[in-house]
């Protein structure tokens, strides 16, 4: 009988052995949908990790168990990484710490977040967090830290926070969480100075939390009265709201709404009673015969059982693929993970931008028809709403099964940053379209009658487009920049600055406008690695594209090279003559020849002008991107030294040509 017992053992020894050391893929899986969530890496921290790798134990940020078997924590913070948090992190079933602190972090807290049993860190403290407190995350019953503070979090803060028996900390200053705190105020509760103590009521709430040792609620729209069983938390943890409370420095009324401060009352919730099971006592006996024949007979059936086992595990791993590619799901992953990826909009972030039905614009579209322009990512339609303005837009090209979570979270923060925009000379969005049958995602904008500036100056147009008129829309393009990067706060930029993306009306003032944004978002899920490069492509741009608010230097450059297509009529690059940066470069640098840049189809212009507009290029096209001028100065410079009145226009209807004939 030992031996077969003995011989169990081994067995079951054997099969932990045998078993495929892979990583689990879920896990794998996860924290590549992490990353693929992340739109901006500036400081690299994505740079080691690579998709294909199996193992991401040595992974920036990424802590793994003991034996090296499941991630048990992450922390990424002050890394400034800009994106969304990925639902499917709760894959991560070990983790214990996820710790993203400091980052730029946007869209909602994911409800999956709840499903981490063991997680007990959490913290996503000053990000730009958005939507309320998921009710959800009172079912993280191990949980000791909660840090939401400095974020930008709405709604009630849930009473199921009150389930969490273990939580110690708990920081969610700086918000904009309103309505009671969710606690009783029972005269049965005593404070001390190192929790509550309950005598012989039943606690509600944040009462709940006998193991609280630390707490912050300043700085939110909290109402109501300071619960008793909070009391000997400092009087600095309540300030800044709208609480009935003398001590602590509160909001305003007109802050608070002008609605006079309401009583708490929050419902009781029923305590269950945990029950403590006995141990069950065993007696000692002699074995009979007949037991012992029986023993050694399923010892034998064990055995083969074990057998079989270990035979099926090693053709399991015989059979799985070595290399496991995360986000091409398979159809029972895609059926696993379809419940947690529902998409929570945010009513706030878009409650001012107006939403259409696709019904009114394919009827605006004459049934999307009306093609005006197109890329690998977008369509774009010209549109006109009865009794309304004539609208341009945006259908992305993309297939529902393709629209990821992030994907939807990006559209929702694309829509709320681009109606934030509102300036002369920028394309103003006047809405959008969000359906699921048929799957739609629009954007509406404002129409520019006159086309881009590149079919003016590239398909045969460039004749309407004088040197005054040029030197408009080169200060107007100047004026919206500038608007942009220093006028917006946080600060925008341009996905791809060049002459396709500047509108003309039908005066010929220019519109900037950015319908290329999603080029770099969808690749940016189609990457291995999350590192950002620093090299331009065809001498474009120097830098990555994928850096909307942080990349205004690459505006700058992208700009000095438009002011030279501007000036020139020349495309940025072309297989023939290179790229238009070289070719100008000799002609920048020698007053005598600089007119040879000058496009041959104007019939004149001001050679002070064309002193300028080489100054700001060479400016902007300087080598290092911290030696390059804002743009607040280079339109200062464009403004104060160009003249575009009809009296300058006539001046220099012939007087630089007959210059530029005379050096030569």
């Amino acid at each position: 009988m030992r031996n077969w017992v003995l011989f169990g053992v081994l067995v079951t020894v054997g099969l932990f052995f045998l078993k495929c050391d892979a990583f689990p893929s879920n896990e794998v899986h996860a924290l590549n949908n992490f990353r693929e969530a992340i739109y901006e890496d500036p400081h690299l921290v994505f740079s080691n990790w690579n998709a294909l790798d199996s193992d991401p134990c040595g992974w920036s940020g990424i802590f793994c168990s003991t034996a090296r078997d499941h991630v048990i924590k992450i922390n990424i913070s002050g890394a400034s990484l800009k994106g969304f948090l990925s639902p499917n992190l709760h894959l991560i079933s070990y983790l214990q710490e996820l710790i993203l602190h400091g980052n730029v972090l946007i869209g909602t807290i994911p409800k999956e977040i709840g499903l981490l049993k063991n997680l007990k860190v959490l913290d996503l403290g000053s990000n730009q967090l958005t939507g309320p407190i998921p009710l959800e995350l009172g079912n993280l019953s191990n949980i000791i830290k909660i840090n939401l503070q400095s974020n930008g979090l709405t709604g009630k803060l849930p009473s199921e926070l009150g389930k969490l028996i273990y939580l110690q900390e708990l920081r969610l200053d700086r918000n904009k969480l309103k309505g009671p705190l969710p606690a009783s105020n029972g005269s049965n509760f005593t404070s001390s100075a190192y929790g509550m103590h309950a005598s012989g009521a039943k606690p509600t709430g944040l009462c709940r939390l006998s193991q609280l040792r630390v707490a912050d609620f300043s700085f939110n729209f909290f109402f109501g009265s300071i619960p008793k069983c909070l009391e000997y938390l400092s009087k600095t943890s309540f300030q800044g709201n709208c609480l009935q409370a003398k001590d602590p420095r509160q909001r305003s009324t007109a802050l608070c709404g002008g609605t006079p401060p309401a009583k708490s009352n929050p419902a009781q919730s029923n305590n269950k009673h945990r029950t403590v099971e006995g141990r069950a006592k065993h007696k000692s006996a002699s074995k009979p015969t007949w037991l012992f024949v029986l023993e050694v007979v399923t010892g034998v059936i064990a055995g083969s059982l074990f057998l079989v086992a270990i035979l099926a595990a090693i053709q399991k791993c015989k059979n799985e693929s070595s290399i496991i590619i995360p986000w091409k799901k398979s159809a029972s992953m895609k059926d696993h993970l379809k419940d947690h990826m529902a998409v929570y909009v945010d009513t706030e972030m878009l409650k001012d931008v107006e939403r259409y039905s696709r019904q009114e614009l394919e009827v605006a579209c004459e049934d999307f028809s009306n093609i005006i322009g197109s890329s690998p990512d977008s369509l774009v339609y010209k549109g006109t709403v009865k009794g309304g303005p004539e609208l341009a837009v945006i259908s992305i090209c993309v297939k529902e099964e393709q629209w990821t979570t992030y994907l939807e979270l990006y559209f929702q923060k694309e829509v709320a940053e681009l109606a934030r925009i509102n300036h002369e000379n920028t394309a103003k969005l006047l809405g959008y379209c969000r359906e699921s049958s048929p799957f739609t995602r629009m954007l509406v904008f404002e129409y520019a009658s006159n086309g881009t500036l590149y079919e003016h100056l590239h398909y045969g147009e460039g004749c309407q487009l004088s040197w005054t008129r040029r030197m408009k829309i080169v200060i107007g393009i100047a004026k919206g920049l500038k608007y942009l990067h220093s006028e917006l706060d946080p600060p925008f930029t341009i996905s791809e600055l060049n002459s396709n993306a500047v509108y003309l009306t039908e005066d010929f003032s220019p519109k900037l406008v950015d319908f290329e944004s999603w080029k770099t978002t969808f690749a940016r899920s189609e990457k291995n690695s999350g590192a950002i490069s620093s090299e331009g492509a065809m001498c474009v741009l120097p830098n990555s594209l994928q850096s909307r608010h942080l990349d205004m230097q690459g505006n700058i450059y992208a700009f000095g090279v438009l002011l030279l297509e501007i000036i020139s009529g020349r495309p940025p690059y072309c297989k023939d003559k290179g790229c238009l940066v070289d070719w100008a470069k000799e002609f920048l640098e020698l007053p005598e020849v600089l007119p040879y840049v000058v496009d041959p189809e104007l019939k004149h212009f001001r050679y002070e002008d064309l002193k300028v507009i080489s100054e700001v290029v060479n400016l902007c096209i300087h080598p290092s991107s911290s030696s390059r001028t804002s743009m607040r100065d280079l339109c200062a410079m464009l403004e104060r030294d160009i003249d575009t009145s009809i009296t300058a226009e006539l001046k220099a209807s012939s007087l630089a040509w007959a210059e530029l004939a005379l050096s030569s």
